[in-house]
């Protein structure tokens, strides 16, 4: 409900408001503005300021969302992991997923250094691809940090790998986009071709499968991405 811009233009009092209302959230949706005043030590001028910032025409609406942001619960029927295979699979055979990893595999296996990124369970997954591809003879690096400073002579004849569910991971993009400059191949792999970070890349590898929130939480399984990673560490293998 507040975001960090908002936040950032608190004034003071302002902020002893936002951290008052965090606090008790299920208490000031049955509170009149003259109680939260008297709580808060603040006046009512004060609170419509604030609401008036977190863009709220006046404190009847900003409880109506405090209300619904307190009590949102989006209840979602989870598939099993069984489906979310059963659903790659098909579509694996229906695709030319074979082909994109055979040429991922090529690219890499002429690259000096294979980079891997991703953020959140991505980047846990890149890690483990870079382990994966090290274990196979093929020395990988995992960077975590999308602030690194980033040498050219450092990324010669060198193959990033690129990890995103949605492909519009802002950190991601970002990291992606100086590595690239950098005259950095660029490998994404992406739950549908469509995303920025597949726009950006030289290869992408897609594996479209349905995508699931719970809690605003992205919570669509890595079961695809796991196989793809391990399957073009052994076409590199092979091809070494």
């Amino acid at each position: 409900m507040f975001s960090g811009d908002m936040i950032a233009s608190f004034n003071e009092l302002e902020t002893s408001l936002y951290d008052y209302i965090c606090k008790n959230g299920p208490k000031v949706i049955y509170m009149r503005i003259r109680d939260l005043a008297d709580e808060t030590h603040v006046s009512t001028s004060t609170i419509l300021r604030f609401c008036r910032k977190i863009n709220c025409e006046g404190f009847t609406e900003f409880k109506v969302k405090l209300k619904l942001f307190l009590y949102e619960d989006v209840k979602s029927n989870l598939k099993s992991s069984q489906y979310a295979l059963s659903e790659f699979v098909e579509r694996t055979l229906n695709g030319n997923l074979d082909a994109a990893i055979m040429a991922a595999a090529s690219l890499i296996v002429k690259s000096d250094n294979l980079i891997f990124i991703g953020t959140g369970s991505s980047g846990i997954l890149a890690e483990y691809g870079a382990r994966y591809f090290s274990s196979l003879g093929k020395f990988s690096m995992y960077v975590k940090d999308p602030y690194i400073p980033i040498h050219a002579n450092y990324l010669h004849n060198s193959t990033t790998i690129a990890l995103s569910v949605t492909g519009e991971n802002s950190f991601s993009i970002s990291h992606l986009n100086q590595l690239k400059q950098k005259g950095s191949h660029i490998i994404s792999i992406t739950n549908n071709k469509h995303c920025t970070m597949a726009k950006m890349a030289d290869i992408n590898i897609s594996y479209y499968v349905t995508e699931e929130w719970y809690k605003k939480s992205n919570i669509t399984t890595q079961i695809p991405v796991v196989y793809i990673l391990e399957e073009t560490a052994r076409e590199v293998q092979k091809l070494s």
